[in-house]
């Protein structure tokens, strides 16, 4: 397989658009506290950016705020609400989907990383039209987490070029790091969740695992693809296109994984593991 390292450019400087992440807590407030929030809300965030980035302007954050007078039998009631919510300073976690890159590879079984990614993007709203760090790369948010979202376009056998890249430059922990990719040992459209773990034989894992100095400490989320049939070479099988019926059980798969990093992302790992690793009913085929 090639292995070619990719000639994308490097990553930007510019972190997070935290409008989305709180927008949901704005909307909720009348009107009268909404420039109070906001501008609370501003200092918060601007003391919790890196230092290497620069602060959005207010017209990129909001748009439209006026001043508003505040009474003070109502500053109370404010007080309180800023105590109730307060804007996330975690780190960010990254969602890496593992495949090759070119129109060659698409909907192919080594692919499914990727595909995993796309569905996020889409169910979240986030762009993945940013090209950083030898990846196709996004940024957004899941209710109040922040996240990133990667497709290394290294080819697979060299993923963690791109992988390492991020992980470094942003100083994200291991534990916050899910990667996404294709197992051959697992039922075909079968999820499992794991906290951490070895590469298993999968070159893009071995990749990412060499560029985190062998640290195999992160979360994975392998997607089963089955086994070859016959005496297909497991070369030849992963390069290998779905079908239609596998098309459409995919899709119940990747229904699924968002579900499953929803809750992974807002009420943590436990939880999330439990959910995937479950039997599930097959409900696509009802």
């Amino acid at each position: 397989m090639n292995t070619a390292t990719g000639i994308l450019s490097s990553s930007s400087s510019t972190f997070f658009n935290y409008n989305r992440c709180h927008r949901f807590v704005i909307s909720s407030l009348t009107s009268p506290y909404k420039t109070h929030i906001r501008s609370s809300w501003k200092r918060r965030v601007w003391r919790s950016m890196p230092m290497n980035s620069s602060p959005p302007s207010s017209s990129s954050l909001y748009s439209g705020a006026s001043a508003t007078k505040i009474e003070p039998a109502a500053l109370s009631s404010v007080a309180a609400g800023l105590q109730t919510f307060k804007p996330s300073k975690q780190q960010p976690w990254l969602i890496v989907g593992l495949g090759n890159p070119g129109k060659l590879y698409n909907r192919t079984r080594h692919n499914v990383g990727f595909e995993m990614v796309d569905a996020i993007a889409e169910a979240e709203g986030i762009s993945m039209s940013n090209v950083s760090f030898k990846a196709f790369f996004g940024k957004g948010c899941i209710g109040n987490t922040p996240l990133m979202l990667a497709k290394p376009q290294t080819f697979m056998n060299v993923s963690g070029e791109s992988v390492g890249a991020i992980v470094s430059f942003y100083k994200i922990p291991p534990k916050q790091v899910l990667v996404i990719y294709d197992d051959l040992d697992l039922p075909f459209g079968k999820l499992r969740l794991l906290p951490k773990g070895g590469h298993g034989g999968h070159n893009g894992m071995k990749s990412i695992i060499n560029h985190l100095k062998g640290n195999r400490e992160f979360p994975r989320l392998r997607i089963g693809i089955g086994r070859p049939p016959g005496k297909m070479e497991a070369a030849a099988y992963v390069l290998k296109r779905f079908n239609k019926q596998e098309s459409e059980e995919l899709d119940f798969t990747f229904q699924t994984g968002i579900e499953a990093i929803r809750i992974l992302l807002l009420q943590g790992f436990d939880k999330s593991a439990t959910f995937v690793n479950s039997p599930k009913p097959l409900k696509h085929l009802q």
